[in-house]
C-alpha cells in the first residue's frame, strides 16, 4: 500500500558555496516561488484545517474493505486524495524551512503537521491487517471487477507479497505511532551541525583571519594554496571531534530506529527492510561494494595522475579538492552556465530542453546561497499537480554548473512522471532516482569536452570528470560499506560510539585511499569524516547514487551514439515513475543492473578518460 505521506525523496548533493548575502538582496527572479503551492501562510493553514477534518473519514471504511470493490476502491481514493494533499503541505512547510533555517516557524508548522499524520497513520493501521485477511485472487477479482482500482494493482501485489512482515492491527498502531519519535536523529543532526555548532577560526597564509563554516571550508580546500588547505582540514575536522560523542549518539540512535522497525517487521536486517520495499536484491548493493573493491587500482591511478599534476612528492587526502591545472580556473555565472546545460542536453529533444527553460523562467528554482539557507542542493517533485523545486548554492564554479543540470535531471524525471502516471504511479523508486540526474552530468561534459580544445582546459574537464568518478562511484561506495558495516555491528550487540565509528570509518577510508601503499595518505584526524555526512541519516541511499552512475553512463552513451529506439526508450524510463520495480524500469531503458555489464563499462569509461589525461601530460612534457 501507498504510505499516506510518501514524499518524494530529497536529494542531496553537496556543493561548493561562496559568499553569504541576506534573502531580501537577491533578486526575486533568482528565488523559487512558493506561492505556486499555497499563496501565503494563512492559505497554508487553512489547507491544513480542511485536511484535517477529512481525515476522521477513513474510518468509515473499516470491516468494510474485502466486502465489496467499490468500497476497496472507495477507501484507496479517498487515501490517495489525502495522500496529495500532505505532501503538498508538508513540501510547502520544507521550503520555506530551508530558505532560512534559523527561523523556527515552519519548522514549527512541519512538526504540527507531522503530529497530524502520526495520528492519522492510526486511524488507518487497520488498512493493511483487513486486506491480508482476504486472499490475492479475491482482491484480483476486485480489480477486475472495477477500472479504477486498476492504478492501486502493484501496491495491493506487493502488499501481499510482503505479507508475512505486516502486523496485526495493534502492533501497526503501536508501529505507526512510533512515526512521532523516528527521524527525530536526523533532525538534530540537521539542526546542530547546520545552525548551532561552532565553527573554528583559522589564519591563513596571507595573515587574513576566517570563521571556517561549512561553507568557507568547502571554498578552502578548492584554494590552490597548499598551506591554507591543510589549516583548513585540520581545523575543521579537528572541530567535529570535539563533538563526536554527540554525533555517534545522533547515527546510534539512528541506526537503532532502522534496526526497530526491521526487526518489527520480521525482516532478517536492516538493509533487508530497505531494499526490499524497493524490490532490490541485497546482493545488488554487495556486487557493487565487491566490484569497486576489486577496481581499487583503477581508483588508485587517479590518485596517482592527481599526484602527478599537483607535483607533489605525497598526495595527501587535503589535496584532494585542489586545481591540478595551473592558470585555469573555470568560471561561469549562472546566465553563462544555464547556457551551457541547455545546450548540453539538446539530444534529448525539443520538449525536453523547453520545460528546462520553463523551470528557469517560471521560478521553479532557488539559485544563489543566501544567510541561513540550507547548504547543498536537491530536487523535490512532492507537489504532483504544481511542479517540483530545486534548491541550488550556485557559486559560479563549473561543479555548481554540473550541480544544476544534476538537479534539473531529477526535476525533469518528476515532471514526466507525474505528467504520464496517475499519482498511485508517479512516485519512482530510490534505485532510479539518481539516473537521470548523472545522466544529464554525462551529457554536460561530453558537450564540454567536444567543444575545448585547449590542452589545460580539456585537462582541467577530464579531471573534474574524473574526480565525478571518485565522487560518486567510489567515495559513495565507500559510504555503503561503512553504513553497511554499522548497521551489522549493532545488528550483532555492539554499541556505536563516536570513537569506535571514527575507528570503523578510519579503517575503510584509509584502504579505499591506499594509505598504506602512499596512494593518498590519509591523517588521522579525518577520521571523523562520517560525523560530517548526511547521508548516513537516509537508511541505505548512497550506494544508488553509485549504481545510478553506471547505469546512467551505460544508457547516455546509447542516446549520444543514436542507437535505435535509445532516446524514445530513455524518455520512457523518465516518465515511468513507479509503474513498474526499478531493475525492471532499467532494463525496458537498456541496462541489466543484475549483471556486471554497466560497472565494467563505467571502469572502462574512466581507464579512457585517464589515457587521454597522460596522453596529454606526456606531449606537455609533464613529469
Amino acid at each position: 500500500m501507498k504510505n499516506l505521506f510518501l514524499l518524494s525523496l530529497i536529494l542531496i548533493l553537496a556543493v561548493t558555496v561562496s559568499g553569504q548575502k541576506e534573502r531580501d538582496q537577491i533578486q526575486d527572479q533568482y528565488k523559487w516561488d512558493l506561492s505556486h503551492l499555497y499563496p501565503n501562510d494563512k492559505s497554508w493553514e487553512e489547507a491544513k484545517n480542511i485536511l484535517v477534518a477529512k481525515m476522521a473519514g477513513i474510518e468509515q471504511f473499516k470491516g468494510k474493505l474485502t466486502k465489496s470493490s467499490a468500497n476497496l476502491l472507495a477507501c484507496l481514493e479517498f487515501s490517495t486524495t489525502l495522500d496529495k494533499e500532505v505532501s503538498k503541505l508538508f513540501l510547502y512547510t520544507s521550503l520555506k524551512s530551508d530558505q532560512n533555517t534559523r527561523d523556527s516557524k515552519y519548522m514549527s508548522m512541519r512538526q504540527s503537521l507531522e503530529q497530524i499524520y502520526a495520528d492519522y497513520s492510526t486511524k488507518t493501521a487497520y488498512i493493511q491487517p483487513e486486506l491480508l485477511t482476504a486472499d490475492w485472487k479475491d482482491i484480483e477479482g476486485f480489480i477486475n471487477e472495477q477500472k479504477g482500482l486498476a492504478v492501486y494493482k502493484k501496491d495491493l501485489f506487493d502488499l501481499f507479497k510482503k505479507k508475512e512482515h505486516i502486523l496485526t492491527e495493534p502492533e501497526e498502531q503501536i508501529l505507526a505511532r512510533s512515526s512521532m519519535i523516528s527521524g527525530v536523529a536526523n533532525d538534530i543532526y540537521g539542526t546542530f551541525k547546520d545552525a548551532e555548532m561552532p565553527a573554528p577560526e583559522i589564519t591563513l597564509s596571507d595573515n587574513t583571519t576566517l570563521k571556517l563554516t561549512s561553507s568557507a571550508f568547502n571554498k578552502i580546500r578548492t584554494s590552490g594554496n597548499r598551506a591554507d588547505r591543510k589549516v583548513a582540514f585540520e581545523a575543521f575536522w579537528k572541530n567535529f571531534d570535539k563533538y563526536k560523542a554527540t554525533y555517534g549518539q545522533m547515527l546510534y540512535g539512528n541506526v537503532k530506529e532502522h534496526i526497530y522497525n526491521a526487526q518489527s517487521r520480521k525482516y532478517g536486517s536492516a538493509i533487508e527492510a530497505s531494499l526490499t520495499s524497493n524490490d532490490i536484491p541485497v546482493a545488488v548493493y554487495q556486487s557493487l561494494v565487491d566490484n569497486v573493491n576489486k577496481n581499487l587500482p583503477a581508483f588508485h591511478r587517479y590518485l596517482a595522475i592527481k599526484k602527478r599534476m599537483l607535483g607533489v612528492d605525497t598526495l595527501k587526502y587535503y589535496d584532494l579538492y585542489a586545481p591540478v591545472v595551473k592558470n585555469v580556473e573555470l568560471k561561469y555565472s549562472y546566465d553563462e552556465g544555464r547556457k551551457l546545460v541547455l545546450q548540453a542536453l539538446a539530444p534529448l529533444g525539443n520538449d525536453y530542453v523547453e520545460t528546462v527553460n520553463k523551470a528557469m523562467d517560471e521560478r521553479w528554482m532557488d539559485i544563489y546561497p543566501n544567510t541561513g539557507k540550507r547548504s547543498g542542493a536537491y530536487s523535490n517533485g512532492g507537489a504532483y499537480d504544481v511542479h517540483p523545486y530545486i534548491l541550488l548554492n550556485y557559486d559560479d564554479s563549473y561543479s555548481a554548473v554540473s550541480t544544476l543540470a544534476h538537479e534539473l535531471g531529477h526535476t525533469m524525471q518528476s515532471y514526466y512522471s507525474n505528467k504520464s502516471q496517475p499519482y498511485p504511479l508517479a512516485s519512482y523508486k530510490t534505485f532510479v532516482a539518481e539516473v537521470a540526474s548523472t545522466f544529464n552530468e554525462v551529457l554536460l561534459f561530453n558537450y564540454m569536452i567536444k567543444n575545448v580544445k585547449d590542452d589545460d582546459i580539456r585537462l582541467s574537464l577530464l579531471m573534474n570528470w574524473l574526480d565525478g568518478f571518485k565522487g560518486t562511484l567510489f567515495r559513495q561506495t565507500q559510504f555503503a560499506e561503512f553504513e553497511k558495516r554499522i548497521h551489522e555491528e549493532v545488528e550483532n550487540g555492539k554499541p556505536l560510539t563516536g570513537d569506535y565509528l571514527s575507528e570503523i570509518y578510519g579503517d575503510i577510508l584509509r584502504k579505499y585511499y591506499g594509505n598504506d601503499q602512499k596512494s593518498c595518505v590519509v591523517d588521522d584526524y579525518v577520521k571523523i569524516e562520517w560525523a560530517n555526512i548526511p547521508h548516513f541519516y537516509m537508511n541505505f541511499y548512497v550506494f544508488q547514487y553509485s549504481t545510478s552512475f553506471t547505469a546512467s553512463i551505460s544508457l547516455a552513451e546509447k542516446v549520444m551514439n543514436k542507437e535505435p529506439e535509445a532516446l524514445d526508450r530513455y524518455l520512457k524510463f523518465l516518465g515511468a515513475g513507479g509503474s513498474d520495480y526499478p531493475i525492471n524500469l532499467l532494463k525496458d531503458a537498456g541496462v541489466d543492473m543484475t549483471s556486471s555489464v554497466p560497472f565494467d563499462k563505467t571502469i572502462v569509461a574512466m581507464n579512457k578518460v585517464m589515457d587521454e589525461i597522460e596522453t596529454i601530460l606526456n606531449r606537455k612534457g609533464k613529469k
